[in-house]
């Protein structure tokens, strides 16, 4: 008789608490004003699998989060903005959102190519005389990162404040053996990892991951772009499994913004500053207009998101996408279809299959979408093509980090440049054509029940 009274009255206890959870999740999600896509999406799961959904959304159902176990938000400084009247449109919204302006006098040189990235990457590691800053999501054990890690603890040796930052989620097997690390540390070098899964739980949100990829030398000079440090992306030899990414080069005004964004995540995940003033700024030495955008949990606004909306409209000529991942909200995909009946020539270059099975599963029928309004979709048949670019008409690029989905998007910490020059426009366009001669240009027929799966899975297309 007592363990039935027990048992009834954890019962109703389990039950009391978990109406608490299911109704602050609805609070919640009204007081974040989500998007109705969004919000579907979430009601539906809690709905169906309340005791799944539920933890799931205190997890991973926010972005914007203040308070103090969280990253704090910063801005940017402003450093050489041209006048907003010769600025490019773009520029003036992000602007607008607070972001600086693009900065004149930056040079620019890009890698496709992961051994001529490779190589530029050790060049510069072995060319440092003062600092080393390296942020990544992805640092695997392997070949090419030992050869990494060998020159990075020489440099540590030599004085060198080698500082190293790694995402645990995207790194979790290093993060949970750091053997490989311990010459480095023995060294003087520092390493940290971004929100430790296993450590300060409060602190840490699984579902916001630092995607930056910061190589910063010196103070003075970045290298950045879609590319991890594992032999997947490069290596000092060509192999053609290697994945298909970009890489690119700034020195000039443009790397202070970089630093600055190192400089933020590095004094979260480790608790030390880095100080910066604005007399250090790299003087001119090209003639390449970027302008870097930070987006994430730690700015304000959706800056980067809305200065794409603006693009996407605002372009004449094309709108050319390369993306590893193409899982676009709504506004996105309406925006791009609506360009196209313009008369924009809008182009998805994406790969025939990516190493995300459920991605592409969901991205389907978004890609038929496009492509019965009449957009060319080309899937790259070769080994998995990572990179992430955009060209809108023949004055603006967009190289950096960020996927089309709705985790890089709204989600994850990223970082992108826009350029405005005319010299990295042309070798965008003249690599995403190289992209396009090695697709195909048609998707597998689709049958009743494809078609039927292929729409259901726009359900989870918000969680993405």
């Amino acid at each position: 008789m007592q363990t039935e009274w027990f048992r009834m009255i954890f019962s109703y206890i389990f039950l009391v608490i978990g109406e608490v959870f299911f109704v602050t999740a609805l609070l919640h999600m009204m007081y974040q004003r989500r998007s109705p896509t969004s919000m579907i999406s979430w009601l539906l799961a809690i709905i169906l699998l309340p005791h799944l959904a539920v933890p799931l959304y205190f997890i991973l159902g926010s972005r914007k989060r203040v308070n103090s176990k969280t990253k704090s938000m910063f801005s940017l400084r402003s450093v050489t903005d041209l006048p907003l009247e010769k600025a490019n449109p773009i520029d003036g919204v992000l602007r607008a959102n607070g972001i600086p302006g693009g900065t004149r006098g930056n040079r620019f040189s890009l890698h496709t190519d992961g051994t001529a990235a490779y190589l530029a990457l050790m060049e510069q590691i072995d060319t440092a005389r003062e600092s080393i800053f390296i942020s990544t999501y992805v640092f695997n054990n392997d070949a090419v990162t030992a050869a990494i890690l060998q020159a990075l603890t020489r440099k540590a040796e030599q004085g060198v404040k080698v500082r190293l930052l790694i995402d645990s989620l995207g790194s979790f097997p290093l993060y949970c053996f750091q053997g490989s690390l311990a010459a480095l540390r023995q060294a003087g070098g520092t390493v940290s990892f971004f929100m430790p899964i296993l450590h300060m739980p409060l602190r840490n949100y699984i579902n916001l991951r630092n995607h930056r990829k910061i190589f910063l030398f010196d103070r003075r000079t970045v290298l950045t772009g879609g590319m991890n440090l594992s032999r997947d992306y490069l290596g000092p030899t060509p192999d053609t499994l290697r994945w298909h990414d970009l890489l690119f080069l700034i020195e000039g005004p443009a790397v202070f913004h970089y630093l600055e964004i190192f400089a933020s995540d590095w004094a979260y995940a480790s608790g030390y500053t880095i100080p910066i003033s604005l007399d250090i700024v790299p003087p001119g030495l090209g003639d390449a207009y970027i302008q870097v955008v930070p987006s994430g949990p730690d700015i304000a606004r959706d800056a980067l998101f809305e200065a794409l909306l603006c693009a996407i409209y605002s372009a004449r000529k094309r709108i050319w996408i390369v993306t590893p991942y193409f899982v676009p909200v709504t506004s996105l995909q309406e925006a791009l279809i609506i360009a196209h009946h313009r008369g924009v020539d809008v182009r998805l270059i994406t790969p025939y299959g990516s190493n995300h099975l459920l991605a592409d599963l969901v991205r389907s029928s978004y890609m038929r979408e496009l492509m019965d309004a009449g957009i060319e979709v080309a899937l790259y048949k070769g080994s998995m093509l990572h990179a992430k670019a955009i060209l809108f008409d023949d004055d603006s690029a967009m190289l950096g980090s960020v996927n089309i989905d709705n985790r890089s998007l709204l989600l994850n910490y990223e970082v992108v440049s826009f350029a405005y020059s005319v010299s990295i426009i042309s070798e965008m366009n003249n690599w995403m054509l190289k992209l396009q001669e090695d697709s195909r240009h048609t998707m597998k027929p689709l049958g009743p029940m494809r078609r039927i799966a292929e729409n259901m899975m726009r359900v989870v297309a918000p969680q993405l």
